[in-house]
């Protein structure tokens, strides 16, 4: 072999370790869909017939969960496509713009709830306080049941946090159309309805906040979130004969699965493969990293890597 830097690579392909795709969430995201659309049908018709914008408002929030389910649905099977010549990863990706766009859409729906609900604050109308309490109390119930069938991998998969956390709210802020409801009964404050509206808002940034930035930083390749990069280097380092370690990257393939790469300094040489499939190994048991390339270097001063500097991509 010429003074080359030995490039033997070693890739594992694993999936995360607990990965849940359209195999297991398919009915859910199918269940949640129907029921959610239904649903919106119920809260326009009477929250017209009410005259309440907190029902509307829900119902708005509620079409854009339609959406976000259909579209986390749709990426989860995308990113189940093998990969091909253009797309050597596949679709995976395709996970994390379903979640960045999913949080955006949310965002721009609240911002015309809010606007609407400003108007009305300022211009309060006759409500149906009965009407409201019992529409919103079937969205409690619709969306805890989706909820719940979304907590399971809600820790695992942005995807899933994103379609949880979309459901976990609409379920509070059905309970707080409720509140608005009694409140209006019993004091007839009118402005109450605009008023939920705007907490209702306040609910929906609030719980996409933390989707919106990760979803960013996902497709920006940062580190994943859970992913400890400082103690992975460590680890690497740690490794025997290992005399440096540089062009270290570590990012989201998906929304559950990490890659990383890494070039491994050995003055002694390429030390075998079963030496690369147990570093690969405990990346995968220990640090949650699925898809590991690692490339070993023998540090031949005349072949310098042109990717040692750390300031070098």
């Amino acid at each position: 072999m010429a003074h080359d830097h030995q490039h033997d690579l070693q890739h594992e392909h694993h999936g995360h370790g607990h990965q849940h795709g359209p195999a297991s969430y398919g009915r859910a995201f199918a269940i949640g869909i129907a029921l959610n659309l239904s649903f919106v049908g119920v809260e326009v018709v009477y929250g017209l017939m009410a005259n309440s914008m907190a029902l509307i408002a829900d119902a708005g929030h509620n079409l854009s969960d339609v959406l976000t389910l259909a579209l986390a649905w749709f990426a989860s099977l995308l990113a189940q496509r093998k990969p091909c010549r253009r797309f050597t990863y596949g679709l995976r990706s395709s996970s994390i713009l379903a979640a960045l766009a999913n949080a955006m859409l949310l965002l721009v729906v609240s911002g015309a709830i809010l606007w609407e609900a400003i108007l009305r604050l300022f211009r309060p109308e006759t409500v149906g306080g009965g009407t409201i309490i019992w529409v919103a109390a079937i969205g409690i119930a619709i969306n805890t049941a989706t909820a719940l069938m979304f907590m399971r991998g809600r820790k695992d998969d942005l995807n899933i946090r994103g379609a949880f956390l979309h459901m976990a709210s609409d379920a509070l802020v059905s309970a707080g159309v409720v509140v608005a409801g009694l409140g209006i009964i019993f004091t007839g404050w009118t402005w109450l309805d605009p008023l939920v509206s705007m907490l209702i808002v306040g609910a929906i940034i609030w719980s996409t906040w933390g989707l919106l930035a990760d979803s960013v930083s996902l497709s920006l390749h940062a580190v994943p979130p859970g992913i400890d990069a400082l103690a992975i280097r460590d680890y690497l380092a740690s490794l025997p004969k290992v005399a440096g370690i540089h062009d270290l990257h570590i990012w989201g393939m998906s929304t559950t699965e990490t890659a990383l790469t890494a070039h491994l300094v050995m003055s002694d040489g390429y030390p075998g493969d079963a030496f690369i499939a147990q570093a690969v190994h405990e990346l995968h048991e220990r640090f949650q990293v699925g898809h590991a390339t690692l490339q070993v270097e023998s540090a031949d001063e005349d072949y310098a890597c042109p990717l040692a500097p750390e300031h070098v991509v």
